[in-house]
Formats: structure tokens, sequence, C-alpha cells
């Protein structure tokens, strides 16, 4: 996959938004429960979406 064809956070997507918010909510519960292979999961989900984890884990 060249450069010009890896996703872009500023992509038009309109999924995008909505995406993050799912990753970020389901991240939290994962938070609350301790749940290391829940949380790994959702690296792994957020890679193929071309989400990066900072995006979703930040705090606030």
């Amino acid at each position: 996959m060249s450069q010009s064809e890896l996703p872009s956070e500023t992509s038009a997507d309109p999924r995008r938004p909505a995406l993050v918010q799912s990753l970020r909510s389901r991240y939290a519960d994962a938070e609350r429960r301790q749940d290391a292979a829940a949380k790994q999961a959702l690296f792994q989900e957020a890679v193929y979406l071309g989400i990066r984890p900072e995006e979703f884990t930040a705090p606030g």
C-alpha cells in the first residue's frame, strides 16, 4: 500500500467520528473491567480501521 492509499485522519469518511466514539466507549468499558484481551482486540480493530490508538484512548 502506497503512502497515498493510507487512510488519513482528515478523510471524508462520515463514519469515522462514530467509529472513534464506539472505540472510545468500548475501551473505557474494558478499562473498568481491567480486560486486557478486550483492549488488545480494540487496538487490532483500530489498526484495521486506520484509527490511531491515541484517538480513542486519550482521556477527555
